[in-house]
């Protein structure tokens, strides 16, 4: 069953998901990032290549010929079959289709009121459903 995670009241969610990419690569993780907006990801694509000089993160996007071989995926196609199932990160205000064939998943919530209420929602829900679930306050 898929371990949830939930990283909340995160303040610039943007820059929160560059560094979450970076430590779950460090982990020698791989993992999925989805958000439904083509535009976000394409901004995420160019802050991962300039993130840091030091730091290598591979990554294209799910349609790339190189995704099979590549440890970190962006994706706007929720549905769509992944090379790897070992850690989703979910960018959105909503349960992602196929969040269940993951290891594990990160939900990360803004402080934005309306990302706060999308985010308890879904606690819910994945509670409900007998989900494994931790939560951490973003600092």
């Amino acid at each position: 069953m898929t371990r949830i995670d939930f990283h909340s009241n995160v303040a610039d969610k943007f820059n929160y998901t560059c560094r979450l990419i970076r430590k779950a690569h460090a982990a020698n993780c791989k993992m999925v990032v989805y958000h439904q907006d083509r535009a976000y990801l394409q901004q995420l694509n160019e802050a991962l290549w300039t993130l840091a000089e030091a730091d290598f993160l591979p990554h294209v996007m799910l349609s790339d010929p190189l995704s099979a071989i590549t440890p970190i995926i962006l994706t706007h196609d929720e549905r769509a079959a992944c090379p790897h199932y070992e850690l989703l990160i979910n960018l959105t205000a909503a349960m992602p289709a196929n969040f269940a064939q993951f290891q594990r998943m990160i939900e990360v919530i803004s402080a934005d009121e309306a990302d706060k209420l999308a985010g308890r929602e879904r606690y819910r829900l994945y509670q409900q459903q007998g989900y494994a679930l931790t939560h951490s306050v973003a600092k």
